[in-house]
């Protein structure tokens, strides 16, 4: 059975309607809540992909969130594996930054809706042509200005980039195709949660959007298995079962 791990950055942001689609695929999952206990996977290799969830945190703050660097060492090691890395928001700033991206703090809060548009690099990726003129949501701590060899595959209304693939395999989405109504209720009530001025509008946006959005994501989801090879279970390690023959006859 496929297998993802994901790393949770938050109680309020996990794969919302993205869930659904995996259990569709017969893919299952496990979150890793770094917030909590630091814990990330230690091993590339007992997983098929690596997905990298949204937060409230900048990487720039990694002073006080010390496993920020740890986390960019698990990209590292996912990398090498040669597994697929996704990245949602904070996770695709995360993506960014190992590529050597320059990041900036503002907007700390970077949420709006906008219109999604394939660039000349995306012109024949099926995830840029599967949001290609759709309304979609960005949401990130702070923004980053990628390296030059890194060119966007999606960008919005005033030709920001909101999608990026670094090579084979990787993928960062400032868009945040697994978010719904609910999740942003529940990011309003999380304790001692900072959240972006306009968040009344992007939740009543997300109502009034909700049956486009749970579309779009339908694409964007096809077009990553597709495009990733998520539906392709990669070599893991074998598991031997060890008895112990003490040589008395039985």
């Amino acid at each position: 059975m496929k297998h993802f791990a994901v790393v949770q950055h938050s109680y309020s942001e996990f794969l919302g309607i993205v869930e659904s689609q995996l259990e569709k695929r017969d893919i299952g999952f496990s979150y890793f809540r770094v917030f909590l206990s630091g814990e990330l996977p230690g091993n590339a290799l007992t997983f098929d992909a690596l997905f990298l969830l949204g937060g409230p945190m900048s990487p720039l703050e990694s002073d006080r969130y010390t496993w920020l660097t740890q986390e960019l060492n698990t990209i590292a090691i996912f990398r090498k594996a040669k597994r697929p890395v996704v990245g949602f928001g904070l996770g695709a700033l995360l993506l960014a930054q190992y590529e050597g991206a320059e990041l900036h703090p503002e907007p700390y809060h970077n949420a709006y809706f906008t219109t999604a548009h394939a660039t000349e690099a995306g012109r024949d990726d099926p995830l840029a042509q599967a949001v290609d003129g759709a309304r979609v949501m960005v949401w990130s701590p702070g923004t980053a200005t990628l390296p030059e060899d890194i060119k966007p595959l999606v960008v919005d209304d005033d030709g920001r980039w909101i999608a990026f693939r670094a090579e084979d395999g990787v993928v960062g989405l400032l868009f945040r195709p697994e978010m719904k109504p609910g999740l942003i209720e529940d990011i309003l009530m999380e304790e001692g949660r900072e959240t972006p001025g306009n968040i009344g509008e992007l939740l009543e946006q997300a109502r009034a959007l909700w049956p486009e959005m749970q579309k779009t994501t339908d694409r964007v989801i096809i077009a990553m298995v597709r495009e990733l090879s998520l539906m392709t279970e990669k070599r893991k390690p074998r598991v031997f079962s060890l008895k112990v023959d003490t040589g008395a006859d039985v």
